[in-house]
């Protein structure tokens, strides 16, 4: 068996876990709106024609904020077709999914279902074929109380009282060639610094997100990040992150260690906003919003620009095996490690659409595989973060090089701490011995894993709990240290009490 050592201690402290760290993304996009939150006619639904059964998993994983309504969707959205009466909105052609648009659900929609699941907002304007203009009209209509044409336009349309709504994005992936509108780093920059100056006099007291690179490998990677931040440093508050992971072939190893990937991702993205601080003389800091981030098996999609003009299509709908689930429990970890400095994650998408949730058009909403380390994780990692350092077996992979086959960090809450560590071995147990002595009385440990014979094993709709997390036996505990052993491929969370 392998064996692996760490050591929990209060004194360690990474930063306070920011809720908002659990967030995820509604975009109008494939089904993840249209059949997926939203089905008048289901069984489930309620008045306003979204779905009780999704509703009731959406609270159940724990989501206190959902990015809206893109993504590559709103860089050519018109927010005003989404607002009125419903058999008066024009139904429009989405140019960055190739699909019919109906419109039925928009702004108030939305926020009414966010109401309902017990969740915040977090708007993105459209700054590929719009700007300024749109953008703080949106934010007098969703924020302001009444008084103006905006906002009492919306008390017409049925809310009286304001979404204020806090966080709001600067456009999407606006560095990506595929994004309608697309600029330059300068030309991005400018515009958004124009737009947010412009959305703050609505609303002093929103945060702003200026778009990052979209992703780790675009050419323009860090330079964009500098040119955006050199001009927009005053206004902004976040730096977006973007990031998708996959296995290549038959690498598993490189797979499950992809957490090691967004580690050096995010590394790279705080050193660049630190540099744009230093060099600035800036007072604030320039935290991270990882808004987009998931498995995403984007080899299998034929890209956009290949797709039929179709209503509601079945885009991206990635089924999610165990060794999935255990990668996406190991991203968790990488963002809890930098939780000083990543206060906003979004996992795209939230139904349907490389999704925890999938559903059935008339039938029924279950949970994939990677729903349940996000769901745990979710609810217990509340707390401050703690460091965990970790004496590891390590081994080689083609795309991280050497890389520890232990990876884990704890949160320590209320109750006491709690530890989440993934086991990467394909194939060999871990024996884990934990140092606990920094935290005196700690008397019972529970363990929760979430691993399978089979590393290919699926939740679907015939099946929808073959994939569940499991109780293993009880850690012992003995003068202060921990004794647990963690299956192999694995992602597991032990309580201590």
């Amino acid at each position: 068996m392998l064996t692996a050592a760490l050591t929990v201690d209060p004194a360690y402290r990474v930063g306070e876990v920011d809720p908002r760290l659990f967030g995820s993304f509604v975009e109008h996009m494939g089904r993840c709106v249209y059949t997926g939150i939203f089905e008048p006619g289901h069984p489930t639904a309620d008045a306003d024609g979204f779905r009780g059964d999704v509703a009731d998993l959406v609270r159940e994983l724990g989501v206190p904020i959902v990015r809206y309504p893109g993504g590559n969707f709103v860089s050519g959205y018109r927010w005003e077709d989404g607002i009125g009466p419903v058999d008066q909105r024009p139904a429009r052609l989405d140019l960055a999914w190739r699909s019919i648009e109906p419109n039925r659900v928009g702004v108030d929609e939305f926020h009414r279902w966010a109401a309902t699941v017990g969740t915040g907002t977090m708007m993105a304007v459209n700054l590929g074929t719009r700007g300024i203009d749109a953008a703080r009209a949106l934010v007098e209509y969703c924020n302001l109380a009444s008084g103006t044409y905006w906002s009492d336009l919306r008390r017409r349309n049925g809310s009286a009282q304001p979404y204020g709504v806090k966080v709001w994005c600067l456009g999407n992936e606006m560095d990506g060639p595929w994004q309608i509108g697309h600029k330059t780093a300068v030309e991005y920059a400018r515009l958004a610094h124009e737009t947010g100056k412009a959305m703050r006099q609505v609303d002093p007291s929103i945060e702003l997100v200026a778009c990052g690179s979209s992703s780790l490998d675009m050419p323009t990677f860090g330079t964009w990040e500098s040119t955006v931040l050199s001009e927009a440093y005053d206004v902004v508050d976040y730096v977006s992150m973007h990031g998708y992971y996959q296995q290549h072939g038959d690498d598993r190893d490189s797979f499950l260690a992809a957490a090691t990937g967004m580690d050096r991702f995010i590394d790279a993205v705080v050193a660049t906003a630190d540099h744009v601080r230093a060099v600035g003389r800036h007072r604030k800091r320039i935290d991270i919003s990882f808004d987009e981030w998931n498995v995403w098996y984007q080899s299998r999609f034929a890209a956009e620009t290949n797709l039929e003009v179709a209503a509601t299509p079945r885009l991206i709908e990635d089924v999610y095996s165990v060794t999935d689930a255990v990668v996406v429990g190991n991203l968790l970890i990488s963002l809890l490690r930098h939780a000083d400095r990543v206060r906003i994650g979004c996992q795209a998408q939230l139904v349907n659409v490389i999704a925890s949730i999938m559903t059935e058009p008339g039938g029924p909403a279950w949970r994939q595989a990677i729903f349940h380390p996000y769901a745990l994780t979710s609810r217990h990692a509340r707390g401050t973060v703690l460091q965990v350092p970790v004496r590891s077996p390590m081994h080689e992979t083609a795309a991280f090089g050497e890389v520890p086959l232990l990876d884990a960090v704890a949160v320590a809450g209320d109750d006491g701490p709690v530890l989440f560590a993934v086991n990467r071995h394909q194939h060999e147990p871990m024996s884990l011995d934990a140092d606990l002595r920094g935290f005196g009385g700690l008397t019972s440990a529970a363990h929760t894993a979430l691993a399978d014979d089979d590393p290919e094993a699926v939740n679907d709709r015939l099946h929808p709990d073959r994939v569940q997390p499991r109780r293993l036996d009880d850690p012992k505990l003995d003068g202060g240290r921990m004794l647990a052993v963690l299956p192999p491929m694995s992602w597991n969370m032990i309580r201590l009490s």
